[in-house]
Protein backbone atom coordinates (compact mmCIF):
# COMPACT_ATOMS: atom_id res chain seq x y z
CA UNK A 1 0.00 0.00 0.00
CA UNK A 2 3.16 2.31 1.17
CA UNK A 3 4.45 1.87 -2.31
CA UNK A 4 1.36 2.28 -4.03
CA UNK A 5 1.00 5.95 -2.96
CA UNK A 6 4.38 6.71 -3.44
CA UNK A 7 3.56 5.98 -6.88
CA UNK A 8 0.81 8.04 -7.18
CA UNK A 9 2.76 10.80 -5.51
CA UNK A 10 5.12 10.20 -8.07
CA UNK A 11 2.97 10.10 -11.06
CA UNK A 12 1.06 13.27 -9.99
CA UNK A 13 4.56 15.41 -10.03
CA UNK A 14 4.85 13.71 -13.69
CA UNK A 15 1.71 14.84 -14.73
CA UNK A 16 2.13 18.34 -12.85
CA UNK A 17 5.88 19.38 -14.03
CA UNK A 18 4.64 17.86 -17.79
CA UNK A 19 2.33 21.06 -18.03
CA UNK A 20 3.94 23.77 -19.40
CA UNK A 21 2.22 26.11 -16.99
CA UNK A 22 3.65 26.70 -14.03
CA UNK A 23 4.66 30.57 -13.47
CA UNK A 24 6.54 32.01 -10.63
CA UNK A 25 7.62 35.53 -10.11
CA UNK A 26 10.04 36.03 -7.33
CA UNK A 27 11.16 39.89 -6.15
CA UNK A 28 13.55 40.46 -2.27
CA UNK A 29 14.58 43.79 -1.35
CA UNK A 30 15.38 46.05 1.61
CA UNK A 31 13.14 48.60 3.57
CA UNK A 32 15.02 51.97 4.34
CA UNK A 33 15.75 50.53 8.26
CA UNK A 34 17.83 47.64 7.19
CA UNK A 35 14.62 44.95 6.89
CA UNK A 36 15.21 42.08 4.17
CA UNK A 37 12.15 40.14 2.46
CA UNK A 38 11.86 37.97 0.05
CA UNK A 39 8.41 37.25 -1.97
CA UNK A 40 6.86 35.18 -4.72
CA UNK A 41 4.01 33.81 -6.45
CA UNK A 42 2.74 31.12 -7.21
CA UNK A 43 0.75 30.01 -10.62
CA UNK A 44 -0.93 26.96 -11.49
CA UNK A 45 -3.86 27.12 -13.53
CA UNK A 46 -4.98 23.62 -14.70
CA UNK A 47 -5.53 22.24 -11.17
CA UNK A 48 -4.91 22.72 -7.55
CA UNK A 49 -1.94 22.32 -5.87
CA UNK A 50 -3.14 21.50 -2.72
CA UNK A 51 -0.93 23.40 -0.63
CA UNK A 52 -0.79 23.36 3.42
CA UNK A 53 1.53 25.21 5.64
CA UNK A 54 3.95 23.28 6.87
CA UNK A 55 5.49 23.43 10.41
CA UNK A 56 9.14 21.14 11.06
CA UNK A 57 10.76 21.03 14.17
CA UNK A 58 14.40 21.71 15.29
CA UNK A 59 16.17 18.61 14.98
CA UNK A 60 13.92 16.51 13.16
CA UNK A 61 15.21 13.75 11.10
CA UNK A 62 14.23 13.30 7.45
CA UNK A 63 14.87 11.14 4.78
CA UNK A 64 14.51 11.84 1.24
CA UNK A 65 12.76 10.13 -1.54
CA UNK A 66 14.33 9.36 -4.56
CA UNK A 67 13.71 8.60 -8.84
CA UNK A 68 12.24 5.48 -7.63
CA UNK A 69 9.02 6.82 -5.49
CA UNK A 70 10.52 5.64 -2.43
CA UNK A 71 11.82 7.26 0.84
CA UNK A 72 14.74 5.44 0.41
CA UNK A 73 17.49 8.92 -0.16
CA UNK A 74 19.47 11.32 1.57
CA UNK A 75 19.09 10.69 5.75
CA UNK A 76 19.80 13.89 7.33
CA UNK A 77 19.36 15.93 11.01
CA UNK A 78 17.74 18.89 10.73
CA UNK A 79 19.67 21.62 12.40
CA UNK A 80 16.45 24.54 11.93
CA UNK A 81 13.40 24.39 12.18
CA UNK A 82 10.89 26.41 9.25
CA UNK A 83 8.17 27.25 8.11
CA UNK A 84 6.70 26.62 4.79
CA UNK A 85 4.12 25.82 2.31
CA UNK A 86 3.84 22.50 0.25
CA UNK A 87 2.79 21.30 -3.00
CA UNK A 88 0.88 18.02 -3.22
CA UNK A 89 2.93 16.27 -0.58
CA UNK A 90 3.58 17.57 2.97
CA UNK A 91 8.11 17.16 2.34
CA UNK A 92 8.12 18.58 -1.44
CA UNK A 93 8.15 22.49 -0.19
CA UNK A 94 7.61 24.94 -2.61
CA UNK A 95 8.70 28.49 -0.28
CA UNK A 96 9.86 28.55 3.28
CA UNK A 97 11.68 30.66 5.66
CA UNK A 98 14.09 28.94 8.88
CA UNK A 99 14.53 30.37 12.41
CA UNK A 100 17.95 31.75 11.47
CA UNK A 101 16.64 33.89 8.82
CA UNK A 102 17.09 32.08 4.87
CA UNK A 103 14.70 31.89 2.68
CA UNK A 104 14.28 29.24 -0.13
CA UNK A 105 11.54 28.67 -2.95
CA UNK A 106 11.97 26.63 -5.97
CA UNK A 107 10.71 28.13 -9.58
CA UNK A 108 9.54 25.87 -12.41
CA UNK A 109 12.45 25.77 -14.98
CA UNK A 110 10.60 23.41 -18.08
CA UNK A 111 13.41 23.11 -20.73
CA UNK A 112 16.74 23.75 -19.13
CA UNK A 113 16.72 22.38 -16.12
CA UNK A 114 19.02 19.00 -16.18
CA UNK A 115 19.35 16.50 -13.11
CA UNK A 116 22.17 13.80 -12.25
CA UNK A 117 20.57 10.57 -13.17
CA UNK A 118 19.52 8.48 -10.73
CA UNK A 119 21.80 5.71 -9.72
CA UNK A 120 20.49 3.78 -6.70
CA UNK A 121 24.29 2.88 -5.83
CA UNK A 122 24.19 6.70 -4.86
CA UNK A 123 20.64 6.50 -2.96
CA UNK A 124 22.58 7.73 0.15
CA UNK A 125 23.42 11.33 -1.23
CA UNK A 126 20.23 11.46 -3.39
CA UNK A 127 17.28 13.63 -3.21
CA UNK A 128 14.41 14.36 -5.50
CA UNK A 129 14.38 18.08 -6.40
CA UNK A 130 10.86 18.09 -4.81
CA UNK A 131 13.14 18.06 -1.35
CA UNK A 132 15.43 20.61 -2.06
CA UNK A 133 14.04 22.89 -0.44
CA UNK A 134 13.57 20.97 2.63
CA UNK A 135 17.02 19.93 2.57
CA UNK A 136 18.45 23.74 2.22
CA UNK A 137 15.54 25.31 4.99
CA UNK A 138 16.67 22.70 7.80
CA UNK A 139 20.24 22.68 7.37
CA UNK A 140 21.99 26.42 6.58
CA UNK A 141 21.27 29.88 8.05
CA UNK A 142 23.58 31.84 4.80
CA UNK A 143 24.10 31.26 1.39
CA UNK A 144 27.45 30.94 1.60
CA UNK A 145 26.64 27.77 3.64
CA UNK A 146 24.34 26.58 1.10
CA UNK A 147 27.03 27.29 -1.21
CA UNK A 148 29.60 25.17 0.29
CA UNK A 149 27.80 22.27 0.86
CA UNK A 150 26.03 21.64 -2.66
CA UNK A 151 28.72 18.98 -3.25
CA UNK A 152 27.00 16.86 -0.42
CA UNK A 153 23.98 15.89 -1.98
CA UNK A 154 23.23 14.68 -5.77
CA UNK A 155 19.41 16.19 -6.61
CA UNK A 156 17.91 13.76 -9.29
CA UNK A 157 14.41 14.00 -10.42
CA UNK A 158 11.17 13.18 -8.83
CA UNK A 159 9.87 11.06 -11.84
CA UNK A 160 10.35 9.77 -15.13
CA UNK A 161 8.01 10.02 -17.80
CA UNK A 162 6.52 6.85 -19.73
CA UNK A 163 9.32 7.54 -22.96
CA UNK A 164 12.28 7.37 -19.81
CA UNK A 165 13.04 10.98 -20.11
CA UNK A 166 13.33 13.25 -16.69
CA UNK A 167 9.96 15.05 -15.84
CA UNK A 168 10.90 18.96 -15.58
CA UNK A 169 12.48 20.14 -13.26
CA UNK A 170 13.62 23.67 -11.20
CA UNK A 171 15.65 26.17 -10.33
CA UNK A 172 16.02 27.51 -7.25
CA UNK A 173 16.21 31.15 -5.00
CA UNK A 174 18.13 31.23 -1.75
CA UNK A 175 17.82 34.83 0.24
CA UNK A 176 19.60 35.51 3.50
CA UNK A 177 18.92 37.79 6.63
CA UNK A 178 21.95 39.72 5.45
CA UNK A 179 20.36 40.47 2.10
CA UNK A 180 22.50 37.66 0.47
CA UNK A 181 20.37 35.97 -2.46
CA UNK A 182 21.44 33.34 -4.97
CA UNK A 183 20.18 31.39 -7.76
CA UNK A 184 20.75 27.68 -8.08
CA UNK A 185 20.10 26.25 -11.69
CA UNK A 186 21.46 22.30 -12.47
CA UNK A 187 21.61 21.91 -16.13
CA UNK A 188 23.65 19.10 -18.32
CA UNK A 189 22.77 16.23 -16.18
CA UNK A 190 23.81 17.89 -13.26
CA UNK A 191 26.34 20.97 -13.67
CA UNK A 192 25.55 22.97 -10.81
CA UNK A 193 25.68 26.89 -11.88
CA UNK A 194 24.91 29.29 -9.05
CA UNK A 195 24.70 33.21 -9.46
CA UNK A 196 23.94 36.20 -7.29
CA UNK A 197 21.36 37.47 -7.81
CA UNK A 198 22.06 41.28 -7.45
CA UNK A 199 19.07 42.79 -8.61
CA UNK A 200 16.34 40.84 -6.67
CA UNK A 201 14.43 39.55 -9.53
CA UNK A 202 13.49 35.87 -10.57
CA UNK A 203 10.79 34.02 -12.78
CA UNK A 204 11.53 30.71 -14.81
CA UNK A 205 13.18 29.66 -17.96
CA UNK A 206 14.84 30.53 -19.90
CA UNK A 207 18.37 30.48 -17.53
CA UNK A 208 19.43 33.57 -15.45
CA UNK A 209 22.18 34.85 -16.99
CA UNK A 210 19.90 34.80 -20.06
CA UNK A 211 17.52 36.81 -18.40
CA UNK A 212 19.72 39.13 -17.31
CA UNK A 213 21.19 39.87 -21.20
CA UNK A 214 17.50 40.16 -21.97
CA UNK A 215 17.25 43.49 -20.00
CA UNK A 216 19.53 44.99 -22.74
CA UNK A 217 16.35 45.11 -24.95
CA UNK A 218 14.82 47.83 -22.81
CA UNK A 219 17.37 50.46 -22.57
CA UNK A 220 14.88 53.14 -23.42
CA UNK A 221 12.48 52.80 -20.85
CA UNK A 222 12.05 55.12 -18.07
CA UNK A 223 9.90 55.93 -15.30
CA UNK A 224 7.42 59.04 -15.86
CA UNK A 225 5.97 60.70 -18.89
CA UNK A 226 8.17 60.90 -22.02
CA UNK A 227 8.92 64.30 -23.51
CA UNK A 228 6.93 65.64 -26.71
CA UNK A 229 9.11 66.08 -30.00
CA UNK A 230 7.98 67.85 -33.64
CA UNK A 231 8.98 66.13 -36.52
CA UNK A 232 7.66 67.64 -40.09
CA UNK A 233 5.29 70.35 -38.54
CA UNK A 234 3.68 67.66 -36.54
CA UNK A 235 3.20 68.14 -32.55
CA UNK A 236 3.53 65.08 -30.99
CA UNK A 237 2.68 64.68 -27.19
CA UNK A 238 2.63 61.81 -24.69
CA UNK A 239 -1.11 60.37 -24.05
CA UNK A 240 -0.90 59.92 -20.23
CA UNK A 241 1.52 58.77 -16.96
CA UNK A 242 4.18 56.23 -17.76
CA UNK A 243 4.43 56.73 -21.18
CA UNK A 244 8.07 56.58 -21.06
CA UNK A 245 7.64 53.04 -20.40
CA UNK A 246 5.90 52.41 -23.29
CA UNK A 247 7.30 49.48 -24.37
CA UNK A 248 6.95 47.33 -21.18
CA UNK A 249 5.96 43.80 -22.01
CA UNK A 250 2.51 43.15 -20.23
CA UNK A 251 2.06 39.34 -20.73
CA UNK A 252 2.65 36.53 -18.39
CA UNK A 253 5.91 34.75 -20.45
CA UNK A 254 8.44 34.23 -17.57
CA UNK A 255 10.75 36.35 -19.94
CA UNK A 256 7.87 39.46 -19.51
CA UNK A 257 7.63 39.27 -16.42
CA UNK A 258 10.75 39.15 -15.40
CA UNK A 259 11.61 42.63 -17.56
CA UNK A 260 8.23 44.19 -15.88
CA UNK A 261 9.12 42.78 -12.31
CA UNK A 262 12.34 44.24 -13.07
CA UNK A 263 11.24 47.77 -13.80
CA UNK A 264 8.58 47.64 -11.43
CA UNK A 265 10.62 46.94 -8.67
CA UNK A 266 13.62 48.93 -9.54
CA UNK A 267 11.30 52.23 -9.42
CA UNK A 268 9.30 51.61 -6.47
CA UNK A 269 10.49 54.09 -3.66
CA UNK A 270 12.18 52.87 -1.01
CA UNK A 271 9.47 51.24 2.11
CA UNK A 272 10.19 52.70 5.46
CA UNK A 273 10.59 50.02 7.61
CA UNK A 274 9.00 46.00 7.58
CA UNK A 275 5.35 46.78 7.86
CA UNK A 276 5.78 49.19 5.06
CA UNK A 277 8.13 46.47 3.32
CA UNK A 278 5.34 43.61 3.37
CA UNK A 279 2.47 45.69 2.14
CA UNK A 280 4.82 46.85 -0.69
CA UNK A 281 5.61 43.94 -1.61
CA UNK A 282 1.97 41.93 -1.76
CA UNK A 283 0.95 45.58 -3.62
CA UNK A 284 3.84 44.86 -6.47
CA UNK A 285 3.15 41.19 -6.65
CA UNK A 286 -0.49 41.31 -7.46
CA UNK A 287 0.88 42.96 -10.81
CA UNK A 288 1.76 39.70 -11.61
CA UNK A 289 -1.30 37.44 -10.56
CA UNK A 290 -2.76 35.69 -13.74
CA UNK A 291 -6.51 35.31 -14.38
CA UNK A 292 -6.94 31.54 -15.05
CA UNK A 293 -8.51 31.52 -17.98
CA UNK A 294 -5.60 32.92 -19.51
CA UNK A 295 -4.03 29.86 -19.20
CA UNK A 296 -6.41 27.45 -20.67
CA UNK A 297 -6.14 26.75 -24.01
CA UNK A 298 -9.83 27.01 -25.51
CA UNK A 299 -11.81 23.78 -25.60
CA UNK A 300 -10.01 22.80 -22.67
CA UNK A 301 -12.54 22.73 -19.15
CA UNK A 302 -11.94 25.48 -16.52
CA UNK A 303 -10.73 24.45 -13.41
CA UNK A 304 -12.93 24.97 -10.08
CA UNK A 305 -10.44 27.87 -9.11
CA UNK A 306 -10.64 31.84 -8.98
CA UNK A 307 -7.65 32.10 -10.35
CA UNK A 308 -3.93 30.96 -11.77
CA UNK A 309 -2.40 32.57 -8.81
CA UNK A 310 -2.89 30.30 -6.33
CA UNK A 311 -0.88 31.98 -3.38
CA UNK A 312 1.53 34.01 -2.46
CA UNK A 313 4.49 34.75 0.07
CA UNK A 314 6.74 36.77 1.56
CA UNK A 315 9.43 36.27 4.07
CA UNK A 316 10.43 38.57 6.65
CA UNK A 317 14.36 37.89 6.64
CA UNK A 318 15.34 40.39 9.47
CA UNK A 319 12.90 39.65 12.25
CA UNK A 320 11.55 35.91 11.32
CA UNK A 321 8.05 36.61 9.86
CA UNK A 322 6.15 34.35 7.16
CA UNK A 323 3.17 36.14 5.55
CA UNK A 324 0.99 34.49 2.96
CA UNK A 325 -2.49 34.82 1.27
CA UNK A 326 -3.82 32.27 -1.48
CA UNK A 327 -6.72 32.65 -4.37
CA UNK A 328 -9.67 32.38 -2.33
CA UNK A 329 -8.58 34.66 0.86
CA UNK A 330 -6.58 38.12 -0.12
CA UNK A 331 -6.42 38.86 3.72
CA UNK A 332 -2.62 38.58 4.76
CA UNK A 333 -1.94 35.76 6.87
CA UNK A 334 1.46 36.31 9.79
CA UNK A 335 3.35 33.47 11.11
CA UNK A 336 5.97 34.76 13.68
CA UNK A 337 8.67 32.36 14.13
CA UNK A 338 10.31 33.92 17.19
CA UNK A 339 6.44 33.01 18.47
CA UNK A 340 7.72 29.28 17.87
CA UNK A 341 9.64 26.98 20.19
CA UNK A 342 11.10 24.96 17.23
CA UNK A 343 12.51 23.01 19.98
CA UNK A 344 9.49 21.57 21.25
CA UNK A 345 6.72 22.50 18.42
CA UNK A 346 5.28 19.63 17.29
CA UNK A 347 5.83 18.20 13.13
CA UNK A 348 2.55 19.64 11.46
CA UNK A 349 0.44 20.51 8.67
CA UNK A 350 -2.09 22.85 8.34
CA UNK A 351 -4.97 24.23 5.97
CA UNK A 352 -3.68 27.28 4.45
CA UNK A 353 -7.21 28.72 4.81
CA UNK A 354 -8.69 28.20 7.68
CA UNK A 355 -12.13 26.85 8.51
CA UNK A 356 -14.19 30.22 9.56
CA UNK A 357 -11.43 32.61 8.50
CA UNK A 358 -13.58 36.17 7.09
CA UNK A 359 -13.31 36.13 3.62
CA UNK A 360 -15.47 39.12 3.11
CA UNK A 361 -15.63 41.82 5.84
CA UNK A 362 -19.01 43.25 6.30
CA UNK A 363 -18.95 46.97 7.03
CA UNK A 364 -21.78 48.46 9.06
CA UNK A 365 -22.87 52.02 7.96
CA UNK A 366 -25.37 53.40 10.55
Amino acid sequence: MMKKTLFVLSTAFAVLFSQNAFACTGINFSAADGTYVSGRSVEWGTAKRESKLVIMPRGAKYQAYTSTGEKNGHKWTGKYGFVGISLVEDSYIGEGVNEAGLNAGMFYFAGFGSLTPYNKKHAAKSLVDMNFVMWLLSNFATVEEVKANLNKIIVVPVAYNKDGTPCPTAHWRVTDAKGGSIVIEIMNEGKINIHDNKIGVFTNSPDYPWHITNLSNYVDLRPGVAGGFQFNGVKVESLGGTSAMLGLPGDYTPPSRFVRAFFVLGTAPKAANAENAIKQGFQLLKGFTIPVGLEITPGTPYPDMPSATQWTAFSDLTNKIFYYNTMYNSAVRKIDLKKINFETVQQGTYPLDMQGEEQFQEILVK
